[in-house]
């Protein structure tokens, strides 16, 4: 049985939670994301939508406003069977996604000199599908935050993680750990440079939550990951009971970011 600390801090969660879905305790101080996944079936579907991106969707955002729009793929030495194009921007509230979606398809100039990608032919598409993640900050890093690493992009790594959980309740305990229990200031602490965390609010995977570190190669990331195991704030968080099976599935994405991509 866990103590008695335990048990109220973990209801005392879910009684937050349920007010925020009620709209009684609303948090209108953070960033909401938006994580687009190209899935890519072969080399001329890269060629158009990397064409696409670069000059079509990315000036097209900042036409909105929209700054930090960051572009990403697999790095070839740890996955080079899946073409895969991962698109971060941040917007101010959900339903900017719809508003975003309508000044799109009234843009002239983008939907004039990019017709091959949008209006492509049924037996010839520019890619095989796209997957829309929405996603909200996590209080302990409310805005998204550019990558600053330096270096040649090919070496960079771009550190995708996701974290599912197997029930609501333990959801909302792994993103306690992250913000009350210090896993946010612990990388922090050892400058794992983030991007960004965020909680899923519409996803094809949920519960879970995903996190973007970022380093200038494979090895200082190696190092620094053996430096956050070995810390005494992580294994505190690890050997804490109240955090005990509140992951079910991780996959980890390694990164890099494209020539065009904001950072």
């Amino acid at each position: 049985m866990k103590p008695l600390r335990y048990c109220l801090t973990y209801f005392t969660m879910l009684f937050v939670c349920s007010l925020s879905t009620k709209g009684i305790a609303q948090d209108v101080s953070r960033d909401f994301y938006v994580l687009q996944i190209y899935t890519l079936a072969n080399e001329l579907q890269e060629v158009l939508t990397d064409t696409y991106l670069q000059h079509g969707l990315l000036p097209a955002l900042k036409r909105q406003q929209i700054s930090s729009v960051g572009v990403f793929k697999w790095k070839e030495e740890v996955q080079d069977s899946i073409l895969q194009r991962f698109v971060l921007y941040p917007i101010s509230q959900p339903n900017t996604l719809d508003l975003i979606k309508e000044s799109l398809e009234k843009d002239e100039e983008l939907q004039k000199n990019h017709s091959f990608f949008l209006n492509a032919p049924y037996d010839a598409p520019p890619y095989a599908r796209i997957e829309t993640i929405l996603l909200k900050a996590f209080k302990e890093m409310p805005v998204l935050q550019a990558s600053k690493v330096e270096g040649e992009r090919a070496d960079r790594v771009y550190e995708l993680r996701s974290y599912e959980s197997p029930t609501e309740a333990l959801f909302i305990n792994k993103v306690h750990m992250f913000n009350e229990g210090g896993e946010v200031a612990l990388f922090q602490r050892l400058g794992f440079n983030a991007v960004f965390y965020g909680e899923v609010l519409a996803g094809p995977r949920m519960p879970n939550l995903m996190y973007m570190t970022t380093f200038k190669d494979m090895e200082t990331r190696d190092l620094m990951w053996k430096a956050f195991v070995a810390s005494p704030e992580w294994q505190g968080l690890i050997n804490d009971p109240f955090y005990d099976n509140n992951v079910s599935k991780a996959d980890i994405l390694l990164l890099y970011p494209t020539d065009y991509s904001d950072y």
